[in-house]
């Protein structure tokens, strides 16, 4: 990172900034190149590790990518404001890149867990996921991100 001051090192404010976002993307490795894809997510931090949970369909081209190059890039952000400067007009965000390698979740379980941080961050962490029919057909990925980076904008703060 180029400005330094704007850099987040502490993994509880790079943790929240990312709790903050309402959609991530996912970059990919596809047949045809790179592939982003906008997903809900869940989210926590355990032992100064944050680990991130997606569900979709067995099927696809994203499941494909995930299965065959787990790789996979995570970033989330949080626009703030444009702000008019005396050079022209900037944007004030907060945002978090990491990597890490996605993992499909087989065991029930951790499928469960996967779905309910999915629904707590969204406000629906009272859903109760013994209720759901459709569970068994869904596939819940787990990516733990082994490399992480936040920024902000002080300007913003």
């Amino acid at each position: 990172m180029l400005n330094k001051k704007r850099e987040i090192t502490d993994i509880n404010e790079i943790y929240a900034v990312l709790k903050g976002c309402n959609t991530i993307r996912l970059g990919l490795t596809s047949p045809d190149g790179p592939y982003i894809v906008p997903l809900s997510f869940g989210i926590e931090l355990d032992n100064g590790v944050v680990t991130v949970y997606v569900h979709g369909a067995p099927k696809g081209l994203k499941a494909d990518c995930m299965r065959d190059h787990p790789h996979v890039c995570v970033e989330g952000d949080i626009f703030i404001r444009t702000e008019r400067m005396k050079h022209g007009i900037t944007t004030r965000y907060e945002s978090v890149i990491g990597f890490g390698t996605a993992e499909q979740l087989t065991d029930m379980d951790e499928k469960k867990h996967g779905l309910q941080l999915i629904d707590e961050h969204y406000g629906e962490g009272s859903f109760n996921l013994d209720e759901c029919k459709s569970l068994a057909g869904v596939t819940v990925w787990r990516v733990r991100l082994t490399k992480i980076s936040g920024k902000h904008d002080l300007a913003s703060m």
